[in-house]
């Protein structure tokens, strides 16, 4: 039965997971800056597993996904759409390519999974001018919902229908999934407050702003509202200022207002499943509820639990998926989320910039591509 390995790259921790035969005998967390500053460490990790017992295959950091692509096949092309940075730029998580370029030098089979946007079962109509509508760790933690809630309901997972609201260290994003497949996304960029990112911008702020860096992306959330941008992202859920009040309420309500919207496209869907680093704070999923009461019909409201007691969901969920990719008992849950039916890039349906625009801005040279093709 398949050894395999998930990895979730986040803000705050890289954390890793690994299952073999269902089985988790992988279970850890390195803090973000000294895994991205030091690769060798998680290639080390997946290398002296891979010793231990060959391992089948390892579901690697993302970002914001390309559809089913081996780390050692990568090209400096893919990497940029993978991370969406020019060479050089600063800001974000930097060095998730060099960890990549390393991964897929290392002796592990490393794949990288897709992003909302990439999903068939998206329609296409929701992915104008998008890029993200959740990144590849979020497709991750959505598997991880979906299998769980069908065992909650005693279902398969073709017959569960939710919106995941994921409410992280840095930023929060909302998937909706109808009858097993991901329907819509708003990822952290384009989707809610966050603790420390701003979620969307309002275009006239963007304009007053000159430019948008990388950078700029991950500040104006919750925490720079309450005046403690470096605090613990706990910290927004137990205000003690007039501003720390503002913060909790304006995180609180956009949160809401995601899953209101997303509620179009997965109609009379009461379950919402909250996940990430908030979402195990005491007190956040009564206080989410009672206002969901207020936009959703007899709200059902569930926190994430997981199978292992270090790794983030997502870590989890990537863990799951690539079970499912090696042929183990995950498989029929890859089947219902489409991950091998994934295509295109995250370019490829902008129309306020062209896709030539936008990989130019990235440094992709070579011949233009139709929406839907593989870079």
């Amino acid at each position: 039965m398949p050894r395999v390995i998930g990895i979730d790259p986040g803000t705050v921790s890289v954390d890793v997971c690994g299952l073999d035969d269902g089985h988790v005998f992988l279970d850890r967390s390195l803090p973000t800056d000294e895994a991205l500053a030091h690769p060798s460490v998680l290639v080390g990790l997946l290398e002296e597993a891979h010793r231990v017992a060959p391992l089948d295959l390892v579901a690697g950091p993302s970002g914001y996904g390309l559809p089913l692509t081996a780390a050692r096949d990568l090209t400096e092309a893919d990497l940029r759409l993978a991370y969406l940075a020019a060479e050089g730029e600063s800001g974000g998580i930097g060095g998730l390519r060099s960890l990549m370029r390393a991964l897929g030098r290392s002796s592990a089979p490393v794949v990288l999974t897709p992003g909302v946007v990439h999903l068939a079962s998206v329609p296409a109509h929701r992915k104008v001018n998008r890029v993200d509508m959740g990144t590849a760790d979020k497709v991750c933690a959505t598997a991880l919902a979906v299998r769980e809630h069908a065992e909650r309901c005693g279902c398969s997972e073709r017959d569960v229908s939710f919106i995941l609201l994921e409410l992280g260290g840095a930023f929060t994003a909302a998937i909706a999934v109808r009858e097993g497949r991901i329907v819509d996304g708003a990822g952290g960029t384009s989707g809610p407050l966050g603790v420390r990112a701003a979620g969307a911008l309002d275009g006239e702020v963007a304009f007053l702003a000159g430019s948008i860096t990388k950078g700029l992306l991950f500040v104006g959330g919750a925490a720079t509202i309450a005046g403690a941008p470096e605090a613990p992202p706990e910290a927004v859920a137990a205000p003690s200022t007039l501003r720390g009040r503002l913060a909790w309420e304006a995180y609180l309500e956009s949160a809401v207002k995601a899953v209101a919207a997303l509620s179009v496209s997965a109609p009379h869907t009461c379950d919402v499943i909250l996940s990430g680093r908030l979402a195990q704070v005491a007190g956040i999923r009564d206080e989410l509820a009672r206002r969901l009461a207020g936009v959703i019909a007899d709200p059902s409201v569930h926190a994430l639990t997981g199978f292992a007691a270090v790794a983030k969901q997502a870590a989890q969920g990537a863990a799951l998926l690539a079970d499912g990719l090696a042929g183990g008992s995950s498989a029929a849950l890859v089947d219902a989320l489409g991950i091998r039916e994934a295509c295109g890039t995250v370019l490829d349906h902008l129309y306020v910039i062209s896709p030539a625009q936008a990989r130019a801005r990235l440094g992709i040279t070579g011949a233009n591509q139709e929406p839907g093709t593989r870079n």
